[in-house]
């Protein structure tokens, strides 16, 4: 048995979160809840980030204690994660004695260790508020393209980096005072003293090959020193024994991790120390956004391992979310609060489709809300939960609910459980988008078994009542290996099915062994399919502005307008190109053009019309490597749902020519 320490990146008590941060908490959830169902001890915890001038001055706004406003948005951040099935073993904040009793420790042991230093510098300060101020809290013109209103680090507008004093007309965002420059004295973390460590920590397969990569910048650039320290006022713990000097809100909000584990401890009668001293053989995994990397990847091993505790394991970083390709939007409906999503639609649709959507790194993802519909609707409710519904009738009103008490078809049963350890192993590795793939492929087979099986047919013909009930028997048990597979994602479908079943909650093996007889519940619908008018609902809900303001373009007009308009690079690389191996092709009945092709996409399989006739019989194409583009929204054509696009290219007639992949190349792989 493994002991796995689990974490998600702090959400910030500011503000309510938005679905671009649940991705973060469905993966880390999904992850750890995978373990659990292993047999693993796993703990999954986290905490509000509770510290810092934005919230001192969100407080002052509304005229009451931070420590208010704090308290009520940890109620409101742990009831969406509740209703998201997001599922902490412990919820803290970094706003507690345990955090300041270990940022107090780990300081000393760096400043003891000769890691930690202080000097004077200069910073921008409000007369009025009698403050010093972040770059952010500084607004003026852009001191290289006048642009107004812009923060006192980098323009918006024309991407400049500058310092603070070099902006003109600036002034404070917090009571619109010119700055003026002071003195004070600050603390520094002296980074460069762990160089070393940390250029082989970072290349010990703790982060992601991709995360190790960029951070060769830093350490080509230089590590600097790391400014600790802020002045009062300030709402976070003062450093020891410095009176009015703060520790920044970026160094207590890693410990924030140990704090909270430290709290559930003490709740448990765990050892605190067998988790985190650098002795330990615990496993332990953060799970961050990929905009956060250089704090945990570069500072927290380095105060870590200059305060004597254990480093990370792996640093899991993902990409951020779109909404239909764009940024999320006020304007469009599309900055989505994660409770205007829980007002409208099951939270479990959106942990689904995100899963399908997540692999190992970190490339942003969109949630396409015309697709999200289609592939809730057409893989859970169809496929999955579709099967259920199709033979738990005949087991209730024929059979009075029981199960057969042997399976008519091993060879099919032994199928879906074999697969367990290849679906585990894209759990283990964070691949979800191949482990649904892979369920997805079953739930096509189970549904071709009964399709084939006719149950009620069957049921129609006298003297066929035990194939009738070993049918619907190996139906349900097909489908109860299914929620085995897709309890991680699907915890609250999960339960509804161990109700259904008369089961204890589903374990991973509980897959290799079917249920005989056994005494089942009636049927009922486990998940209803997406309205899209709630969606609509939902969309409009999150909408800031109505009217949205078009965008004029630019771009000048050139004869190459008259061909087609350009798009932008970031445009292109959301186009999934993988490879594929057609398994069945054949002509459209009323098609001039089309053939219908079944794919394989490396354990998933897709229908897709392509208008290829004229170039190719379909006996040629049976077992050849093509293209697809596997992202492309299903269509609804005349013929039915093509669900995918194959690359070919040509003048058309008998002169089209599929795309080939490189030699090697196998079912699934993605196209660079």
């Amino acid at each position: 048995m493994r002991k796995i320490l689990v974490t998600s990146a702090l959400p910030y008590a500011n503000a309510p979160l938005h679905i671009g941060h649940i991705v973060e908490y469905t993966q880390t959830d999904i992850w750890a809840r995978f373990q659990k169902m292993r047999g693993n001890a796993c703990w999954y915890i986290c905490a509000d980030d509770a510290h810092g001038t934005p919230i001192m001055l969100h407080a002052r706004q509304k005229g009451i204690a931070p420590e208010e406003l704090i308290s009520a948005m940890s109620a409101e951040h742990q009831a969406d994660f509740r209703d998201f099935h997001i599922s902490f073993d412990n919820y803290h904040s970094t706003h507690s004695e345990e955090n300041r009793e270990l940022a107090g420790l780990i300081y000393e042991r760096n400043l003891a260790a000769g890691h930690i230093t202080s000097r004077k510098i200069v910073q921008a300060y409000d007369p009025e508020e009698k403050m010093f101020l972040p770059d952010r809290f500084i607004k003026g013109e852009c001191p290289k393209c006048g642009a107004a209103d812009q923060y006192g680090d980098n323009c918006e507008v024309c991407g400049a980096t500058y310092s603070p004093t070099e902006l003109k007309n600036s002034y404070s965002v917090v009571s619109g005072a010119k700055p003026v420059e002071k003195e004070t004295e600050h603390f520094f973390f002296k980074l460069a003293d762990f160089e070393d460590m940390l250029r082989k920590w970072t290349r010990g397969g703790h982060l992601q090959p991709e995360v190790a990569n960029k951070l060769d910048e830093w350490f080509e650039a230089g590590l600097r020193e790391w400014d600790i320290s802020r002045d009062a006022p300030y709402f976070g713990f003062e450093i020891p024994g410095h009176p009015g000097k703060y520790f920044y809100v970026w160094l207590d909000a890693p410990i924030g991790y140990m704090a909270s584990f430290k709290n559930f401890c003490e709740k448990r009668g765990l050892d605190f120390d067998e988790y985190w001293s650098e002795e330990s053989d615990t496993e332990l995994y953060h799970f961050i956004g990929k905009d956060i990397i250089y704090f945990h990847a570069l500072f927290w091993p380095a105060m870590l391992d200059g305060a004597g505790f254990r480093k990370p394991t792996t640093i899991h970083a993902h990409g951020f979310l779109t909404v239909d390709g764009q940024k999320m939007s006020k304007s469009r409906g599309s900055f989505i609060k994660a409770r205007t999503y829980l007002d409208n639609l099951d939270p479990e649709y959106l942990r689904y489709y995100f899963a399908a959507k997540l692999g190992s790194g970190v490339d942003d993802i969109d949630l396409n809300l015309e697709d999200f519909v289609q592939r809730v609707n057409a893989d859970l409710v169809g496929k999955v939960v579709n099967i259920a519904s199709r033979c738990a009738g005949f087991i209730s009103k024929r059979f009075d609910g029981r199960l057969s008490a042997k399976l008519a078809e091993p060879e099919l049963f032994k199928a879906f459980a074999d697969a367990r350890d290849t679906i585990a192993e894209h759990y283990e590795k964070r691949e979800f988008s191949r482990a649904v793939r892979k369920i997805m492929a079953l739930a096509d087979k189970a549904n071709q078994y009964i399709d084939e099986k006719q149950p009620w047919v069957v049921a129609k013909k006298e003297g066929r009542e035990q194939e009738l009930q070993d049918i619907c028997s190996t139906g349900i048990n097909l489908f109860r290996v299914l929620m085995v597979y897709l309890r991680p994602i699907l915890p609250g479908t999960a339960e509804k099915t161990e109700a259904f079943l008369r089961i204890a909650p589903l374990q991973w093996e509980d897959a290799a062994e079917p249920l005989l007889d056994h005494q089942i519940d009636k049927f009922k619908a486990l998940m209803t399919r997406v309205d899209p008018k709630k969606i609509q609902a939902m969309v409009e809900a999150s909408r800031e502005d109505m009217q949205a303001k078009p965008q004029k373009s630019t771009r000048p007009a050139s004869k190459q307008d008259a061909i087609a308009d350009t798009i932008a690079f970031d445009d292109f690389a959301k186009v999934d190109l993988r490879v594929a191996r057609i398994i069945k092709a054949e002509a459209v009945e009323g098609a001039d053009k089309l053939l219908a092709l079944t794919v394989d996409l490396g354990g998933e399989t897709r229908n897709i019309f392509a208008g290829i006739k004229a170039a190719y019989k379909p006996a040629e194409l049976e077992g050849r490597l093509t293209v697809v583009v596997a992202n492309l929204a299903p269509r609804k054509m005349r013929f039915g749902v093509s669900e995918g696009m194959v690359l070919a290219a040509g003048p058309g007639g008998k002169d089209i020519f599929l795309l080939d992949p490189d030699e090697g190349a196998e079912p699934g792989m993605k196209i660079k």
